[in-house]
């Protein structure tokens, strides 16, 4: 498995534990910035985590802002891309195993180090159910995407 990571300035001082964390889980990542807490523009990040996702170069991606909210909202602009915004350990490893989600996006300013572990650690272990009904929702996601993202 490889991810693609980025935050920007709002979820910068998260991203260097979760770094940490995949390094001793030896989980390959992509790091797509930012680098430090200059105010940036968090819509460039989740554009290039996003990409990298659906490529095929990384195949999930996290995203840290300071809610979450502005880079799942981005994410979900992108044609591919199925970004679950999740503060509970719940809602990520419903949002892998219902959605099928390739994109987690979280806020420093709502969870903080041990909840952000568990959360990342529930959406990277739980794989999608394939169930009918699930499969039929995310097809339908699809077919939703290819009517509106032209």
């Amino acid at each position: 498995m490889k991810l693609a990571i980025g935050c920007d300035h709002g979820g910068i001082n998260l991203k260097p534990i979760l770094l940490d964390h995949l390094d001793k889980k030896k989980i390959e990542y992509v790091d797509f910035g930012c680098f430090d807490k200059s105010s940036v523009d968090y819509n460039d990040y989740a554009e290039k985590v996003c990409s990298a996702v659906t490529s095929g170069e990384c195949d999930l991606g996290i995203l840290i802002c300071g809610t979450g909210i502005g880079m799942s909202i981005v994410a979900n602009k992108i044609k591919g891309i199925r970004c679950g915004h999740c503060s509970d350990v719940f809602s990520a490893k419903m949002t892998r195993e219902h959605n099928d989600a390739n994109v987690l996006a979280f806020g420093e300013r709502v969870v903080g180090p041990g909840l952000m572990i568990e959360i990342v650690e529930a959406f990277l272990n739980t794989e999608f159910s394939n169930g009918e009904r699930h499969v039929n929702r995310v097809n339908k996601i699809k077919a939703l995407e290819e009517r509106n993202f032209k």
